[in-house]
């Protein structure tokens, strides 16, 4: 009989966990009990739980880019709306418009940066690779064996 590898097992006795709530959560796409941050976004190199290494992810810049594209643009909005309607001072747009920004753009990246992670893990994303496939043959020729 053979024996499996251990990581086969291992990976097998865990049960598929939902990816959007381990990512929003910050924890382990595996087990859903360890962490996956060191820091506020900073990848943990494993799984302090079940030793999954996260080196499998990359989530590059898609949490900024959601951040940038559904967050930013109404604190900015906000920003321009209060500049044009009311023509206020710098102070106030200090103490209205940043604020604004910061609370609504900063917060968000840490639970897209989990949840991407998690994905990953959850529908085994890689890296995209070219597969090279054998160029047609010429009519009348013999195919190749």
């Amino acid at each position: 009989m053979l024996a499996r590898a251990p990581t086969e097992t291992a990976a097998q006795d865990y049960p598929k966990l939902s990816p959007f709530e381990c990512g929003i959560r910050g924890r382990c796409p595996r087990c859903g009990q360890g962490h996956l941050f060191n820091g506020f976004l900073t990848l943990a190199p494993r799984c302090e739980v079940c030793g999954l290494d996260y080196s499998f992810a990359d989530p590059a810049d898609g949490p900024a880019f959601f951040v940038i594209c559904f967050v930013c643009v109404p604190a900015v909005i906000f920003g321009l709306w209060l500049e044009v309607a009311f023509q206020v001072p710098y102070w106030v747009h200090l103490i209205t418009t940043l604020p604004v920004l910061l609370i609504t753009c900063i917060p968000p990246l840490r639970p897209l940066k989990g949840w991407l992670v998690a994905s990953q893990y959850y529908y085994k994303a890689e890296e995209g690779r070219l597969i090279m496939v054998d160029p047609p043959a010429a009519p009348g020729s013999a195919p190749h064996n």
